[in-house]
């Protein structure tokens, strides 16, 4: 019995990708003209304006060390003056509440850092800590 051999098996048939090339260079060359011409500012808003100066928040840094010494931004500062340090930079009645930073030793007593938040406090102003060490 003479099989016959499968002529599909034999042919190579490939898709001839030539065209679908063309078709998609043309597109993305489409596209990028487009996208370069098209204008970014479609949505028209209005922003609002204010007619005064808007106030920055404060921030005032103080240090706390391993010895009680107070440093307000750069500058020591003795336990009994820094009240009134603080005062030069906490603006009462201002509509906006300053920010007190301390900044303290991991050695340094807590009750040196409890009087600087007690200060702050009582001069209107939030608080935070934070403590560094000698790792």
């Amino acid at each position: 019995m003479g099989l016959r051999k499968n002529r599909l098996r034999d042919e190579h048939s490939d898709v001839d990708t030539g065209p679908l090339n063309d078709i998609l260079f043309i597109l993305l060359m489409f596209f990028l003209m487009i996208s370069t011409l098209a204008n970014p500012n479609v949505i028209k808003m209005s922003v609002p304006r204010s007619k005064s100066d808007t106030k920055q928040k404060q921030t005032v840094v103080v240090s706390v060390d391993k010895d009680k010494n107070f440093y307000v931004g750069a500058r020591q500062i003795s336990s009994d003056s820094l009240e009134a340090a603080l005062k030069k930079y906490i603006i009462e009645g201002d509509s906006i509440k300053p920010a007190v930073v301390i900044n303290a030793d991991s050695v340094a007593q807590w009750g040196e850092i409890v009087k600087v938040m007690k200060i702050a406090r009582k001069l209107g102003a939030t608080t935070s800590a934070t403590v560094t060490g000698n790792d």
